[in-house]
Order: structure tokens, then sequence, then C-alpha cells
């Protein structure tokens, strides 16, 4: 025993700076600190591919509550979102978001990762790691809201505008501490812990106003003004895109501490809470408005808790979790409903489930503080739900309408009936199947541009275009 536990000794003592590379530690301090600067190395990337796993979520909620003629582009679009985002981000976009600010509006240095030496502190590439999956996420969320109708490369355009500057910029406001800026927002003590309004309004309003230039799917509305079903073709696929995204938001929320420390047990527990309950609550209240467990209304119930508690993760009860997921249930579904009515056609729900969630998410953070609120705490948060609307959706607006006035950003009439796969990509997802367009009653060439007698629209009357 004297002998092994002389070998323990040394192991511990000499081992961690050999494998390191970093200079053997002389005290105790020493060794703890350095042990616990890899942790949470090791804690931000492991949390930032978790963040990246999202993509595949994303992608497999958007193909599966849209029509198989357009799950190419759909994967496509995703694929693209992080690609394209990734250079974007570390070239121009964490320079504006983390850089040095003297306004406290954007950064100024920091462009191409030159905060970055070699054999300096790389603690800058892990941050930036962490960073860009965000920057992906929040332009992630507005592909699905734009679905089934946009042109391929317009998209890719404000693809690029929102990773390079719109979020980068409000995120500043915000976040910009974290590293080296220093927003104006976060200085009035703004709080959004994980982005609730950083990432999900981001990319929820942008959604909102890309949906409002493109207008909305064929034979989505009838001239009476009616809400005509258009089925996705997937739901199992979505279904396990929602699960994947649970996963990946234990990455999300917890990995936000960038570091490894006890925080994180009350951040994944609420996390999970507040997931639950917006799932719960979004199916009894879909069951009790169309009379039946609505699945697309459950699945965006729990994705709407997991927004919701994104911005006070980390300063809210566990039981403050369950009431703020909650109140994103049945917030989510009535949200859905109300886009629905004044024409503005989402087809996966993602303006309601990031946008108005996200919004709540933030004004419940502040609500629920743990250490207590204040009216100063309250109108701080509004301040920032505020002005996340007027940036983003402004900016957004803008862009979109200055593609579609330039190369244009929605695709034909001929198009949007033929499916984006064959007609944006030449490509078919699903080649060995015949596919039947259940919106125009088996009609493989419509989009439901048909009207039908009102029993062909039974059985069907609970698919909102989630």
């Amino acid at each position: 025993m004297k002998y092994l536990a002389t070998l323990i000794t040394l192991l511990v003592c000499f081992l961690p700076s050999a494998f390191a590379g970093d200079d053997t530690p002389i005290t105790n301090k020493a060794a703890i600190d350095l042990v616990q600067s890899h942790a949470d190395y090791v804690w931000t990337l492991v949390c930032a591919v978790l963040v990246f796993f999202m993509q595949a979520g994303f992608a497999m909620v958007e193909a599966g509550f849209t029509r198989a003629k357009n799950a190419i582009n759909i994967m496509m679009k995703n694929l693209m979102d992080f690609s394209m985002g990734s250079i974007v981000y570390w070239a121009i976009g964490f320079g504006l978001m983390f850089g040095v600010s003297k306004t406290g509006f954007f950064g100024t240095t920091g462009f191409f990762l030159s905060d970055f030496e070699v054999g300096g502190d790389p603690w800058v590439l892990a941050f930036w790691m962490f960073q860009v999956v965000f920057a992906a996420t929040a332009a992630t969320i507005v592909s699905g809201a734009m679905a089934e109708r946009t042109k391929f490369i317009g998209y890719l355009l404000y693809s690029v505008c929102i990773t390079g500057l719109v979020y980068p910029v409000f995120g500043s406001w915000a976040w910009g501490s974290l590293f080296h800026g220093s927003g104006w927002l976060e200085g009035l003590g703004f709080i959004d812990f994980a982005g609730s309004t950083v990432v999900h309004s981001v990319g929820g309003w942008a959604a909102l106003a890309g949906a409002m230039v493109l207008g909305p799917r064929l034979g989505k509305y009838t001239s009476t003004g009616a809400v005509r079903p258009i089925l996705g073709h997937n739901i199992p696929m979505a279904a396990l895109g929602v699960f994947i995204l649970w996963v990946g938001w234990f990455g999300f929320n917890p990995g936000s501490t960038t570091a490894a420390n006890k925080d994180i047990a009350m951040i994944f527990v609420n996390t999970n809470l507040a997931a639950a309950a917006g799932c719960i609550v979004a199916m009894f209240v879909s069951w009790f408005k169309f009379g039946k467990p609505e699945v697309g209304m459950s699945l965006n119930g729990a994705l709407a808790g997991l927004v919701g508690i994104t911005a006070g993760c980390a300063n809210v009860t566990p039981a403050s979790a369950v009431m703020i997921g909650s109140f994103a249930g049945v917030l989510v579904v009535f949200s859905v409903i109300f886009f629905d009515k004044i024409r503005i056609d989402d087809p996966v729900g993602a303006i309601s489930v990031h946008g108005v969630c996200g919004a709540w998410g933030t004004l419940g953070a502040g609500i629920f503080n743990i250490g207590g609120t204040s009216f100063k705490i309250i109108s701080v948060q509004a301040m920032g739900i505020a002005a996340c609307f007027v940036w983003t959706f402004a900016c957004a607006y803008a862009i979109f309408k200055l593609i579609d006035m330039t190369i244009g950003l929605r695709v034909s009439k001929e198009e949007e009936l033929e499916g984006l796969d064959a007609t944006e990509h030449g490509g078919n997802a699903y080649p060995d199947f015949t596919t039947i367009n259940h919106s125009s009653m088996g009609y493989t060439g419509g989009a439901g541009e048909i009207d039908r007698a009102p029993e062909a629209l039974a059985g069907q009357k609970l698919a909102r275009g989630i």
C-alpha cells in the first residue's frame, strides 16, 4: 500500500504538466488552478459540440414539418448556415460582438481571430468555438419560417448578413464584456444568461421579417381568409429533431458558464423542467382547443419551454423554471394561431417558438429572479426585448427587401409547385418513393391551390403548419 500511495502521488504531481505542456506546478494552488483551467476548456468545447449537434435537430424539425419535395432544400440551408456562418463569424462577426468597444454598441478589434497569438493564451479559440455555434443557431431559426418558397441564393446572402452583422451587433450590446467588449445593455443590468433574446428572439424576429417579405406559400390561405393545412411529410423525423434539440440544450444553457463548476447542476435541472412543463401544457392546451392532443403543438411546446428558460436558467429556482416553461407552452399555441390568422405563414412556428417565447423568457428572468425583482429589473428586461425587436426586425426587413428587389427572394409559382429540391438543387430526397401531396388531395404536382370540399379537410384541422 505504501508503494501504491507513492505512485499515485507522483502521477498527480507530474503527469498533468507532462501531458498538458504547461510548467510544472510548484504549489497545490497552482496545480488546482491548472486542473480547473483544463476542465473549463474541455467543458466549453464539449458543450460547443452539443450546440453544434442542434443543427441536426433544427434540420430534422424543419424537414419533417414541411413537404417531401423541399427536404433537400431544408438540409442545404441548414448546412450552409453553419458553413458560411463559421467563415463570416471568424472574419467579421466575432470582432463586432466581442472586440474592444469604446461606445458600447459594437467591437472594433479581434477580426479574423487576430486576438490569437501562437504561444499565447488559447482561450480565445475555445471561446470562439462556443460562440460560433450560437451564431449559427440564430441564423438557422430563420430557415423554417421561410421554408418552401425562398430562393437558395437569396437565403445564402441573408445568412451571411445575420451571422456577420445583425446577430453580432445585438450580441455585443448584451454580452460584449464576456471577452473584450462592453455593451450598453449589459451595463444597465440586462439578464439573458444563455440567449432567450440574444440568440432566439434575434432569429425569431428575423424570421418574422422574412415571412412578411416573402408572403405565404401557395394555397396556404383561401380567398376568404381561411387557413388551409399544409401537412408536414415526416412527423417522426420532426419529433426526433426535437429530442436532439432537447439534448443540445444541455450544452446551450449549462455550457454558457464556460466553466466546469457546480453552477451547472441547477442550470441542467431548470432547463429540463421548463422543457417538460412547456411540452405538457402545450399538449393539454391543444387538446382543449382542437379536441385532440396535437403532436406538432406538443413538440413546439417543448421547444418553447427550452427557449423560455434560456435567459433565466442560472438565476431562477426550479419551481420558477416550471412556471416559465408552462406559460411558454400556453403562449406558443395561441401565438401560432395568431400568426395564421393575420396570414403570416410560418411552416414550423419559428416566430412563435423563438421570437415570442424568447421575449417571454427574457421578461420571466427578471420577474422570477432568485435574488428578488424590482421595477428597475423588469424595465431593463423590457428595454432589452424592445431593443432586440427594433434592431433585428428593421435590419432583417431591409436586408430581405433589398435582396427581393435585386436578385429576388422568392421562387416562381411554377418552381414552388414543383418543389425546391428539383428546381433549386436538381435532386430528389426520396427517389424510390412516389411523393403524394395531401394538401391537394393526392395531386402530385400542386401545392394546395385547388379548393376542396369541407369533408376533404376532415382529420386535418389540427395540422396548422407548426
